[in-house]
């Protein structure tokens, strides 16, 4: 399996062997947004830019954005997702993998965070 890559709004993508890339957010996100109760993922065939908003997680506290970590298109969404959101807790970097991308750009890649660099921002942030 590829490497993780982490964006600092908590996203995560990895680039597979097909050329697609596949993004879910982090344990740490599903941790810090608890009791997740609604989930929107992004048409299939949009265009994303990196740093773009391409859906959102409700939880009961509030309601976040997550973003596309590169550039490129949507070529499919993890449509059992919505209805059994808590997969997002049991298995955040498999099966709750929310899209995959075409992307555009694998240099957009570069500066995201490794999974070492990643566990240090997260340790940095307060609770």
């Amino acid at each position: 399996m590829a490497a993780l890559k982490f964006a600092k709004t908590h996203e995560w993508i990895r680039l597979e062997d097909d050329g697609l890339a596949t993004v879910g957010i982090s344990a740490y996100a599903v941790e810090a947004l608890t009791d997740l109760v609604f989930m929107q993922l992004p048409e299939v065939g949009r265009q994303v830019k990196a740093g773009e908003s391409i859906g959102e997680i409700e939880s009961v506290k509030a309601v976040s954005d997550f973003y596309a970590p590169v550039s490129g298109q949507v070529v499919a969404v993890n449509g059992v997702l919505p209805n059994e959101l808590e997969t997002l807790g049991k298995d955040p970097y498999g099966a709750g993998w929310l899209v995959k991308l075409r992307p555009s750009d694998t240099g957009e890649l570069a500066p995201l965070l490794d999974t070492t660099a990643y566990d240090a921002l997260v340790k940095s942030q307060p609770h």
